[in-house]
């Protein structure tokens, strides 16, 4: 597996990443791995800067970390040569003996590097590429990019998927535009959803953890966790924090996780009480947060609607605490939360209709109680690890037909 995010990671693609290779490992397949260091969502090594690269053995496996060149500002040119390095790196970087090659999308020009590596000198070999977001459309929906910069993105997404031996999505939506906008043919698609990568814990002390986070008894929680960027367009809810306050209403938003938008969201909500910023949360934490709030937010900017499914979903979902979704008309987000009833959804961008929702959960309590029933069936029964990893295991098996029996590994060590 290439790809630019792994655990220790606690947001984004890492944890699937990890959870894949712990399965597959589980399973009896050989797996090693070449990545980066940790440094998302902070988009920093932290204080002591990582080797060149090391070798350690993590999740069962052999885990290959490159240094790589962290952008000043992650997004356009910067985001591009921080990829490029990665790319770079690990294509003059000794693989490990491999039968299949696993590419994760993002990073896309990393992968488009790798692609070309085993191309050119392992041509029999299968390469899959995961693709968690779909690049030429988050360049359109968040307006981020011209209409040249696009199309060449573009090209090089279509170039990736089509010369890749199968392309696995996470959503039937991913699945269309794959087919239809890239014309990689369906037969070589598989749907393999994400899944609920932090347990619920079987207790919470609900009092204690709202007590340690600041978060009076009175107050309704309405928490967003995850990375705060620009897809996730948060000014909408420094606006309805802002409101709130001025109203005199017993709620506190919180925005929990970090990100190339974090500084200047802070510098927006100065004076606002009403809205909370926290540090990422160790896992046991985290999820403790998750179940202590009245309300689990996912926050879309406008014009957001297809390029991506927020993986802080597939963990709301267990909790049982309802969601709300500031989501456009037609978007993928919007679609899964009421597919699976688990909340409400308002328009992106417009914080009054975000303090209407909240008001309105908070005077339910029986939607309330059947909204977090219903994601946790949904969950169940869409979105399990174990489900994933069988679906990842039966791709091994069509690539891989002699090495594999009724797609489970035959402990033989696969790659």
């Amino acid at each position: 597996m290439v790809g630019l995010n792994f655990p220790p990671e606690p947001a984004g693609i890492a944890p699937y990443s990890g959870g894949l290779v712990s399965g597959l490992t589980a399973s009896g397949v050989d797996v090693s791995v070449i990545t980066t260091f940790p440094h998302y969502p902070a988009w920093s090594f932290g204080d002591a800067r990582p080797p060149s690269s090391a070798v350690t053995t993590e999740a069962g496996c052999a885990v290959h970390r490159l240094r790589h060149r962290l952008p000043a500002r992650p997004g356009g040119v910067s985001r591009l040569l921080s990829e490029l390095s990665f790319g770079l790196h690990a294509v003059f970087h000794r693989w490990p003996r491999h039968d299949v090659l696993v590419l994760v999308s993002p990073a896309l020009f990393s992968s488009a590097i790798a692609l070309m590596r085993a191309r050119l000198f392992s041509r029999g070999t299968p390469v899959v590429t995961w693709v968690q977001d779909i690049y030429s459309l988050g360049l359109r929906e968040t307006g981020s990019g011209t209409g040249a910069a696009e199309r060449f993105v573009a090209a090089i997404e279509r170039w990736v998927l089509k010369r890749s031996s199968t392309v696995v999505v996470i959503h039937d939506r991913f699945m269309e535009t794959v087919v239809e906008e890239f014309g990689v043919p369906a037969s070589r698609v598989t749907v393999m959803r994400n899944w609920t990568h932090v347990e619920p814990p079987e207790f919470v002390d609900r009092v204690g953890v709202r007590a340690s986070l600041g978060w009076a008894p009175d107050e309704t929680i309405v928490l967003h966790a995850g990375n705060i960027g620009v897809k996730q367009g948060l000014g909408n809810v420094v606006e309805a924090a802002r409101s709130v306050q001025d109203r005199g209403l017993p709620i506190r938003f919180v925005l929990l996780g970090d990100g190339n938008q974090r500084d200047s969201l802070q510098q927006q909500a100065a004076g606002i009480d009403s809205l909370q910023f926290l540090a990422p949360l160790p896992d046991e934490k985290f999820a403790a947060a998750l179940n202590s709030a009245d309300v689990l937010l996912v926050n879309e900017a406008p014009g957001i609607s297809g390029m991506a499914v927020p993986s802080k979903l597939t963990t709301y979902f267990a909790t049982g605490v309802p969601v709300l979704a500031a989501s456009d008309e037609g978007s993928v987000t919007r679609a899964e939360v009421l597919a699976a009833n688990a909340g409400i959804v308002v328009g992106a961008g417009r914080p009054t209709q975000l303090v209407d929702g909240v008001l309105s959960l908070i005077g339910d309590p029986t939607a309330r109680e059947r909204y977090g029933r219903d994601a946790r069936n949904y969950r169940a029964a869409h979105l399990t690890a174990a489900a994933a990893i069988d679906r990842f295991k039966s791709i091994l098996h069509v690539l891989l037909p002699d090495r594999f029996e009724s797609g489970s590994a035959d402990k033989t060590g696969t790659n």
